[in-house]
């Protein structure tokens, strides 16, 4: 399908159950990005994309946030959130085109799972340097970026590996909202707040550029790195926090079983 309608992508591309996914379809893809990506996807079907060319796209410019943001000042922290609000469009318009041109493959699924994996720790990692204050591969900062790539891309793994031990087991791939809640009343009462307080999302790369850009205001504003790296100490912490309760939720859910 080279020259759809919009109504043609909306049907098919973007149908209801894409975005009323719970866990798998972004806060901001819902607000607003869901509205914007049909209009995107009807151009790149008539330019000629393919979707994993698309996925490409998306993985680039999430990638390119991340180097940009490393150097430092206001405007690398407006270009990164720029950039990151690009990589979120191409990450919607990559499913629908798929959908559109019947076209899904697992090599895409793959594609997009390893690309999220490089845009969130390029980010974390671009928020060491910038917190160090200078490209220069030492130091603390940098060293706690490259610490909170690693422990975000563990919470990611720790979800990943769910449908692969549910796969080696020959159990079905379903991820039902009851499934998710811990057998214990604590636990759930735990994941419940932890729900409620957003806190995980300190480490997801859309919001951290918004708060990166944000850390950018204050500091520019008050002179100095110390909005920059309160931020980056507060990621790593939460990146720690994740692997170890992500992993404890999942355990003691019904996710496994």
């Amino acid at each position: 399908m080279s020259r759809p309608t919009m109504d043609e992508v909306r049907a098919q591309g973007q149908p209801r159950w894409v975005v009323e996914r719970v866990n798998d379809e972004h806060l901001f893809g819902r607000l607003y990005m869901r509205k914007i990506s049909p209009r995107a996807t009807w151009l790149l079907a008539r330019l000629g994309w393919s979707p994993n060319g698309v996925t490409t796209a998306f993985v680039v410019c999430g990638v390119a946030a991340g180097v940009v943001i490393a150097f430092g000042g206001l405007a690398t922290a407006i270009i990164g959130a720029v950039l990151v609000q690009l990589a979120l469009l191409f990450d919607c318009a990559d499913g629908e085109l798929a959908r559109l041109r019947n076209q899904t493959s697992a090599t895409g699924i793959y594609i997009d799972r390893i690309g999220h994996y490089l845009c969130e720790s390029a980010m974390l990692i671009g928020l060491g340097f910038r917190a160090q204050g200078a490209l220069t591969t030492s130091g603390r900062y940098v060293t706690a970026g490259l610490a909170a790539a690693v422990l975000a891309c563990l919470v990611k793994a720790e979800t990943d590996n769910v449908v692969i031990a549910r796969a080696v087991q020959g159990l079905p791939a379903g991820h039902e909202s009851a499934a998710l809640q811990p057998r214990s009343a604590g636990l759930a009462s735990l994941r419940r707040a932890a729900s409620l307080l957003k806190v995980h999302r300190i480490i997801q790369q859309i919001e951290l550029s918004v708060l990166v850009l944000l850390a950018a205001i204050a500091d520019q504003i008050r002179g100095g790195l110390l909005a920059t790296r309160v931020l980056l100490v507060a990621a790593l912490i939460v990146a720690a926090l994740m692997v170890v309760a992500h992993l404890a939720a999942i355990v003691a859910s019904k996710r496994l079983s």
